[in-house]
């Protein structure tokens, strides 16, 4: 069975574009039922391939007359087929016409019959039911974990297991006690290194009775682990029964993370289409599932120590996590940057809270960066993207406050725009406030403090002395002093702009 949410994202790599109702995103298709004229009523399935149907009219009665949830066809739905559609609880797909319809039916067979969905929207669904295979014929309950010790299934029977396993399986994943005491104890390094099973004897102050694990492996990459219950070591028969369902789950494991890996691919070509203006902006939002009517652009770059990009393809599988509608965005990768196409309006909350979430899921020892572009129409995107950019670049800056949103922080982006350059060895050389920063640094006087801080007080002398915590006589005399060393002009506005300009310049180095 597949998640009709997910089979819409896969045609929609072929053209295909939903009309009628909106489908419920937790729909499940579990056959697939094909239009054959000759039968006396339609074969009953949860999706219906009209194939040969005269009009979108007619596939929509073929296909509430099949029982489906959704018909799939070649061409363009008409308003009257959408209108019937709506009123039959049908969803439509319209797959563009160039696309034959064998290919078609492969896609759609092919995925139903062999794809699946797990809770987070990747991995095979029968991974239950392997677990229980495994476990009737090891004799012991079994639980399927990933890399990171996460529960991707578990077998029936857990209810004799200890109490390790039922917070194990009651949490989703290993408790942090005891992965540190399998890391203590060599197993997390022999599952990293051999596909032999090993035997991890009980250990009562976890709470862990015995068990067998055994790595799931393709090549020398590991995808997981497998581990079977039991107070003593399994026998060689067992030992060899539990190594070869490892290998079935690893099967299974990597036909599901291809067919993600090509969804992603699809889904970043066409969000970069989106973000450099290069592509017509609606078809592609359509073939990406995006309806709303203003987005943002998010930002986000994550680091580890001593990796350069491990932390950033976390990210973005964690972005792209889930199919079609059952997540609100749609990302793409560009060299260390994962960008983010978020249905959101004038609140950048959402895009905020999809930025904690993100977070949330990747471990504790990355650290991620974010910024938000302002809110924009599909033609923007690319506007709200240099926004994002901008907008990481400050909250890179200042990572203990929350994500940058360009709307309501542009003048903070102008000005570390401003610093940047500094830093980058453009700032200006000559001028008012180089000549003043050049007196302070040689003869230890507070000009460049002086200036800022009236300019800050709107020429108000009282208000700059207290910002300076002196006498306002002291501003004047410093006033006084400073307009011998060069030539402030402060009567002038352009003047006063430029030299408030020329302060945050030096903002950087002049402390």
């Amino acid at each position: 069975m597949v998640l009709l949410d997910r089979l819409i994202n896969v045609l929609g790599a072929y053209g295909a574009r939903p009309a009628g109702p909106r489908p419920d995103p937790g729909a499940v298709i579990r056959g697939v039922a094909l239009h054959d004229p000759t039968a006396p009523r339609p074969e009953e399935g949860d999706v219906f391939l009209a194939v040969g149907a005269d009009s979108a009219e007619q596939a929509v009665r073929l296909a509430a007359a099949a029982r489906a949830v959704a018909v799939v066809l070649r061409g363009p739905c008409s308003a009257e087929g959408a209108v019937l559609a709506a009123g039959h609880g049908v969803a439509v797909l319209a797959v563009d016409p160039a696309v034959p319809w064998g290919q078609i039916a492969g896609i759609v067979y092919g995925l139903v019959q062999e794809g699946g969905e797990t809770e987070s929207g990747r991995g095979p669904a029968d991974l239950p039911a392997l677990a229980d295979t495994i476990a009737a014929r090891v004799g012991a309950p079994v639980t399927i974990e990933d890399r990171r010790f996460r529960v991707l299934a578990h077998s029936d029977r857990q209810e004799a297991a200890d109490r390790a396993r039922l917070d194990t399986v009651l949490g989703r994943r290993v408790p942090e006690d005891l992965q540190r005491h399998l890391t203590e104890t060599g197993v997390t390094a022999h599952l990293a290194s051999s596909a032999e099973p090993v035997f991890v004897p009980p250990a009562p102050e976890h709470g862990l009775a015995g068990r067998t694990a055994v790595a799931v492996r393709v090549g020398r990459e590991v995808l997981g682990s497998l581990w079977a219950v039991g107070d003593r070591p399994l026998d060689a028969a067992r030992r060899e029964l539990l190594a070869e369902g490892a290998r079935t789950v690893a099967l299974h494991l990597l036909r599901t993370r291809v067919s993600a890996d090509l969804e992603r691919r699809v889904e970043s070509d066409l969000v970069n289409r989106l973000l450099e203006g290069g592509t017509d902006p609606t078809e592609a939002a359509g073939r990406l599932g995006l309806a709303a009517d203003r987005y943002r652009v998010v930002a986000l770059q994550a680091h580890t120590p001593g990796e350069r990009h491990a932390a950033v393809l976390m990210a973005f599988e964690r972005a792209t996590t889930g199919f079609g509608w059952s997540r609100p965005g749609r990302s793409t990768v560009f060299g260390s940057t994962v960008y983010t196409v978020l249905p959101c309006g004038a609140d950048p909350g959402p895009a905020r809270d999809w930025v904690r979430e993100t977070r949330r899921g990747l471990p504790e020892h990355v650290v991620v960066n974010a910024g938000v572009g302002g809110p924009a129409d599909l033609s923007r995107l690319p506007a709200s993207r240099r926004e994002a950019d901008e907008s990481l670049t400050l909250h890179a800056a200042r990572p203990s406050e929350p994500p940058v949103a360009y709307d309501e922080s542009w003048d903070d982006v102008l000005l570390h725009r401003l610093r940047m350059a500094s830093a980058s060895g453009r700032r200006p050389a000559d001028g008012p406030v180089a000549d003043l920063a050049r007196h302070d640094a040689e003869q230890g006087t507070r000009y460049v403090p002086t200036l800022r801080a009236w300019l800050l007080a709107q020429g108000d002398p009282a208000a700059a002395a207290r910002l300076l915590d002196v006498h306002p006589n002291t501003v004047r005399y410093r006033l006084r002093k400073m307009a011998e060393q060069t030539r402030l002009e402060l009567d002038d506005p352009r003047m006063r702009l430029a030299l408030a300009i020329a302060l945050e310049v030096y903002a950087g180095g002049e402390g």
